[in-house]
This record gives structure tokens, C-alpha cells and sequence, in this order.
């Protein structure tokens, strides 16, 4: 499981910071996970496959987070693209970007598939063998949702040296590695766990932004591996979180703790701040394992 980060900071886009934009690796997937202005530069900056991208995941429609999905579109369109796009948002993004095609007279030769949310309440809006995509029903001024991706529990793996003690034939080892319980050399059984190795512990990222502090979505999110949470304000300006619907650095480590994270990232950070170390230093106030986000920043966890 491995993120990019292309953008990471609040409102609008300056010449060194970006806004929201990340691409989560997670079992052979690349999903783009919001598309703020200039996504599609950083993920030529970051040499990032185009090709690769099948589900892009909006969280609500605030320009930061998808004034740049028209120009990415009309560019796969410009790329050649053939392969259906499945682009997850809010109810009105279909009208929003089929309006600009349509004036622009420059419908996609590709399959364009949109998935509309409108639930309160989080679902399931992505899953195949390997991996689920659910929405996490987030609170800020207009209908917005983060994402957790899940994977799923791999198969065990067959424990060759175990099959050699037991002097299972290989035979079987299809079957075992099926499920299925082995005989050893005198016809008894073995069951299958002796035979057998556990899989690694299935990874998730949930990621959360925008969203005032809301203990709402902690059950959705219990025991995640990597939790991005917004951290848009410092502590000394809280009093603006109400308002504006955002949270603050500690506020984001309180929901990491609550919600039992192994790591939390923080982002989207409001530019008024001379440095993002300062949002690193009030979280870990309250949560030990803090890392910042920043733009064309990698966070590798793990195979």
C-alpha cells in the first residue's frame, strides 16, 4: 500500500503548494482520491501512469477538491483513452461535467461512468476480490464523504516445510492451498492451518477531508492501518472551525486515538502558517505517531 500526495493544502493553489489531490497504490489499483487544480501536472511531475487510473473518488464539490477533474477528463480523452472511467462524487457531479463536455463540444471517446452519492449513511461503493471502497460520511458546508479502502484477507499461503514434516505428497498441494486439510504419509489428516501459513494482516487508509471534528465516523474507521485527517487549522485559530466546518491538528490526533489509527497523516492545511511542523508538534500532544503530508510527498506501508 503506497500514497502520493500531489497536493495537501487548503482553498486555493499557489506556485508551491497545491491543493487536495492524492493516489493510493493498494493491491494493483491506483485510485485518485480528489482532483483539485493541477492534478494532472503533478502526476506527470511525479511520473504517475495515466493509464493506471480506472476510479477517480471525489469527496464533495468544492473547487479545491474538483476543479481539476474536467481538464484530466478532456486529457485522457486527448491521450486516447478507450477504457471506461469510474468517477465517484456527489450527486451533480455528472451535471457538472457533462455540461462543460457538452459546451466544449468534446464528449469523451471513452466510457465516462459516474457513480452519484447521496446517502447519509456510509456504504459500500467499490469492491472487487481483492480490495472495498466505502464512504465515510464526513461533516463540512455542503454533502461530503472520505473513503476507506480496504483490503481483504488474502489466502494462506502453503508452508512447505511443514508439508515436508508432515510428508504430505505434492499432490496435494492445490487442495491445501484451497483450504482443503492434507493426509500425511499414513493417510491421516493434517489440518489445514498446520499446513498452512497466515496471510499478512489486511491494510486500510481511510481518508478524511474535508469534516469538522465528528466522532460519528469512528466506528467506521476503528483499527485502521493510515488515517488522513484534515488538520486545517492550529489550535490558536479553533474558533474558526465551526464556521468554515474544518478541524484543527489536535483534533485529528484526538480522532486517530479514539479510533485506535496505527499511523495518522495530516493535511490540508490552511496557508496563513509560516510552517506544517507546527501542525505535527500539536497532534502529537495527544497521538504518538504522526506524519505531515506534503506535496510530492510518498508514504510506502509496506507489501
Amino acid at each position: 500500500m503506497k500514497l502520493t500526495v500531489l497536493g495537501c493544502y487548503a482553498a486555493t493553489p499557489r506556485t508551491f503548494t497545491n491543493p487536495t489531490s492524492q493516489v493510493l497504490e493498494i493491491k494493483n489499483h491506483l485510485f485518485l482520491i480528489d482532483c483539485g487544480e493541477g492534478t494532472q501536472v503533478q502526476l506527470r511531475k511525479y511520473k504517475i501512469k495515466f493509464s493506471r487510473i480506472n476510479h477517480i473518488f471525489i469527496s464533495h464539490l468544492h473547487g479545491d477538491h474538483f476543479f481539476g477533474l474536467p481538464g484530466l477528463i478532456s486529457t485522457f480523452r486527448l491521450l486516447g483513452r478507450d477504457k471506461e472511467m469510474h468517477i465517484y462524487g456527489p450527486k451533480g457531479i455528472k451535471q457538472a461535467i457533462t455540461l462543460l463536455l457538452k459546451l466544449g463540444d468534446s464528449w469523451t471517446n471513452y466510457p465516462l461512468v459516474f457513480h452519484e452519492l447521496e446517502s447519509k449513511e456510509s456504504e459500500i461503493v467499490y469492491e472487487d476480490e481483492k480490495v472495498t471502497v466505502r464512504t465515510i460520511p464526513l461533516i463540512h458546508r455542503v454533502y461530503t464523504n472520505g473513503f476507506l479502502f480496504q483490503e481483504k484477507e488474502a489466502p494462506r499461503t502453503l508452508n512447505i516445510e511443514a508439508a515436508r514434516k508432515y510428508g504430505v505428497d505434492k499432490s496435494q498441494f492445490i487442495k491445501i492451498k484451497e483450504g482443503v486439510n492434507g493426509l500425511d504419509k499414513f493417510g491421516k489428516t493434517v489440518p489445514n492451518k498446520q499446513l498452512t501459513l497466515d496471510p499478512p494482516a489486511p491494510k486500510s487508509y481511510a481518508f478524511c477531508s474535508d469534516t469538522v471534528y465528528n466522532e460519528g465516523i469512528l466506528p467506521i474507521i476503528k483499527d485502521v492501518t493510515v488515517l488522513y485527517h484534515e488538520s486545517t487549522f492550529l489550535e490558536s485559530e479553533s474558533h474558526l472551525c465551526e464556521k468554515t466546518k474544518h478541524a484543527t491538528a489536535k483534533q485529528a490526533a484526538q480522532i486517530a486515538h479514539k479510533a485506535n489509527a496505527s499511523l495518522l497523516v495530516l493535511g490540508h492545511y490552511s496557508t496563513r502558517y509560516r510552517s506544517i511542523e507546527l501542525f505535527k508538534k500539536e497532534a502529537k500532544e495527544v497521538f504518538p505517531v504522526v506524519e505531515l503530508a506534503d506535496d510530492g510527498k510518498e508514504f510506502d506501508f509496506g507489501a
